[in-house]
C-alpha cells in the first residue's frame, strides 16, 4: 500500500503526464467539451481510488480503458447532442480567432471521415494516431490481441482511402 504523501506524489505525476491526453481522447470522441471535462474529472476520481487497492502495471493503459469505459457508458445514457442543441446551449466560436477556426474545420472533416467507419476501426484509429497510443497499450485497453489490433487499423486506414477517393 502507498503512504498518503507518496499516494499523493504518484497521482499529481500520472494527473500531469496524462490528463491532456486523456482529455483529448474523450473531447474527440465524445465532440463535447464539457461531457470531456467530466469525464477526464471521473477518470481521475476513480483511478485515484484504484491506486492504493490495486496493483497497476500499465498505468497509461488503466486510466485510458476507465475513460474509454465512461465514454462508452455515457453514449449508453444518451443520444449525442446536435449542433443546433449545442448552439442553443451557448456554444460559440469566436469569429476572429482565425486559427482555432481553421484548426476546428480540419478537425471536423477529420471526423467526418472517421465517421464513415464503423466502431471497430474508428476507435482503435484514434486511439493509435489521435491519442499516439503504441499497439500493445491499445490491446491493453481493449483486451484485444496486438494482432487484432494491427490487422483492424491497417483495414480502418485502407477503407479511408478507399471513401475518400471515390
Amino acid at each position: 500500500m502507498l503512504g498518503t504523501n507518496n499516494k499523493e506524489n504518484v497521482f499529481l505525476e500520472i494527473y500531469e503526464d496524462l490528463s491532456d491526453s486523456v482529455f483529448r481522447h474523450c473531447y474527440f470522441r465524445l465532440s463535447d467539451r464539457e461531457k470531456a471535462k467530466d469525464i477526464v474529472q471521473e477518470t481521475f476520481k476513480r483511478f485515484w481510488e484504484c491506486l492504493e487497492k490495486e496493483k497497476i502495471e500499465n498505468t497509461k493503459a488503466f486510466v485510458f480503458k476507465i475513460a474509454n469505459n465512461l465514454i462508452i457508458d455515457s453514449y449508453r445514457k444518451k443520444k449525442e447532442e446536435s449542433l443546433d442543441a449545442l448552439a442553443e446551449g451557448g456554444f460559440d466560436v469566436k469569429s476572429d480567432d482565425y486559427e482555432a477556426i481553421l484548426t476546428s474545420v480540419m478537425g471536423r472533416e477529420l471526423v467526418s471521415m472517421l465517421d464513415q467507419l464503423s466502431d471497430t476501426y474508428k476507435d482503435l484509429i484514434v486511439m493509435r494516431y489521435i491519442d499516439d497510443l503504441p499497439v500493445y497499450e491499445i490491446a491493453s485497453i481493449t483486451g484485444l490481441s496486438e494482432n487484432v489490433i494491427s490487422v483492424r487499423i491497417h483495414r480502418g486506414l485502407a477503407l479511408l482511402r478507399k471513401n475518400n477517393t471515390n
